[in-house]
């Protein structure tokens, strides 16, 4: 592992290098042609996360168990005991195993099997974070769980109280501890610096209560609701004894928080697979603007899915990232955050000319003997270039590239030249990748130019291999572990698949 770490450490530096490389050094053929080193940092790279996120050893605890896809486990309640005591020895906490906990737990291991799958494979892209703040701030790890519970690790939840963000913090608390909301931005759905108000929050709540039960009550209900249980309780001190008469959301607050712990801990045991993880927060990097920025410009920049910065970024209401003192930034996959940082000029040069363009050139014909008419005329502008070269009465639809297409196929299929598809695309060459998305003005309809889909066999079902795919992914993917899925493919190479190979998965 230590050889690892090291080569990732040495490759973000060169990355970093990279990213920094002066305006003036940066040649203009960069976009179309990427330079051989960058392209072995980003592979290296790649390599590194794909055996960071193989360390996972639930596949191997799954096919030890000889679980069959599918199957949910049933363990009595002394296993479960057993296993919540061991949990005990590493934290804290006080993971009681009483009734009210045991028949939680067993509820979540028949009933919330998907939302446990679902928050694992958002844990990859949040509990780094989480880990590092409390940490910080000398808190418990176990903690990282009460976002699961509060939020299942959307950031965008909001709750029907108004209560926002992976942390769920109402309005005024989290004005309290300095998160800030305009008409643009809402810091409660900021991962980071949310994370950061609820440590805070819950070192206070912890402080006051020397008891970590009574102060996860206490984030739930608020310290008011707390301590009126408190006093009708005779003056107890513990949750457990106070629970009686706290609010009934909040009597089942923490038997939810020491479920979603168990089962998070021990998904292995239950047959729970992992949803896959779209990006690690190792993948992650930052860069802050120095002016007001559309999440459009940069998406035409880099070419990112604009779905995937708001996804990356949720702290912004809309896709208007504003001009701002400190500068907002933009997270996001390293190598989209390096190409930003490369062409940063180009980037707010894109949004003026998008979103702030200069009126359109004005200038009078000349006569053949050198005078100017009267009449006025209009430079045309690439509008009007584009509209020149747009079919009448056409349909504007999209095509993403699919693996072995050409623009000579492309054409062809929605009966458009490949000039026509170049310039409605502003490319250079002929040359396109897979999983672009271009631009077609054409007189056919969607439904004309879309292929009826072939009926599979009721029985089997095939995933065709895309690029990026390993094995273990695919499995994770359709929830099995490899094993699983190599018995429905006894004959294939799984370090070996390649793009548009079929494999079975049902």
């Amino acid at each position: 592992m230590i050889r690892y770490l090291s080569l990732f450490i040495l490759l973000v530096i060169a990355s970093s290098m990279w990213g920094q490389r002066p305006a003036h050094l940066i040649r203009p053929s960069d976009s179309l042609d990427p330079d051989p080193f960058v392209n072995t940092v980003q592979q290296s790279l790649n390599m590194f996360y794909a055996d960071y996120a193989n360390t996972n050893k639930y596949d191997s605890i799954i096919t030890a168990l000889n679980y069959t896809s599918g199957q949910i486990p049933v363990f009595s309640d002394s296993i479960i005991c057993a296993r919540l005591s061991q949990m005990n020895e590493l934290t804290p906490f006080h993971l009681d195993c009483n009734e009210a906990t045991l028949s939680t737990i067993r509820f979540f291991a028949a009933k919330r099997r998907g939302f446990i799958r679902v928050a694992l494979g958002r844990s990859a892209l949040y509990f780094d974070l989480f880990e590092e703040k409390l940490t910080e701030y000398g808190l418990p790890l176990e903690l990282r769980f009460l976002s699961v519970i509060e939020s299942g690790l959307r950031p965008q939840v909001k709750s029907r109280a108004g209560a926002l963000g992976l942390w769920q913090f109402m309005y005024k608390t989290g004005l309290y501890f300095g998160l800030e909301e305009n008409s643009y931005i809402d810091e409660r759905m900021d991962p980071e610096k949310a994370t950061d108000a609820a440590c805070r929050y819950l070192k206070q709540l912890y402080g006051i209560y020397g008891d970590w039960n009574l102060a996860l009550a206490a984030y739930n209900a608020g310290p008011g609701n707390v301590n009126h249980a408190i006093r009708k309780s005779g003056g107890k001190t513990t949750y457990w004894e106070v629970r009686p008469f706290l609010p009934s959301e909040t009597q089942g607050y923490v038997p939810n928080f020491i479920a979603a712990a168990y089962m998070m801990t021990y998904h292995a045991e239950y047959n729970i697979i992992p949803m896959e993880a779209t990006i690690h927060n190792a993948q992650l990097d930052t860069m802050c603007l120095k002016s007001g920025v559309h999440m459009q410009t940069i998406s035409k920049l880099v070419d990112w899915d604009l779905t995937e910065i708001q996804s990356l970024n949720p702290v912004y209401k809309s896709t208007y990232i504003p001009k701002m003192t400190p500068a907002r930034c933009v997270t996001g996959p390293i190598e989209k955050i390096g190409l930003m940082v490369s062409y940063e000029d180009s980037l707010y040069s894109l949004e003026d000319a998008i979103y702030h363009p200069k009126p359109a050139l004005e200038a009078p014909p000349t006569t053949p003997d050198g005078n100017q008419n009267d009449t006025s005329i209009i430079v045309a502008g690439p509008a009007d270039t584009l509209q020149a070269n747009t079919p009448p009465s056409s349909n504007l639809l999209y095509h993403k590239v699919k693996s072995g297409e050409n623009l000579r196929q492309i054409s062809v299929r929605y009966n458009v030249s490949v000039e026509q598809l170049m310039e409605w695309n502003a490319l250079r060459t002929t040359n396109i990748y897979v999983g672009q998305k271009l631009t077609v003005y054409t007189n056919q309809t969607q439904e004309q130019v879309t292929p009826k889909p072939t009926p599979t066999a009721p029985v089997k079902k095939y995933y065709t291999v895309r690029s990026g795919d390993t094995f273990g992914k695919i499995a994770q993917r359709h929830n099995m572990t490899q094993a699983q899925l190599q018995r429905l493919n006894p004959g294939i190479q799984v370090n070996r698949i390649n793009i548009g190979q079929r494999i079975r998965i049902k």
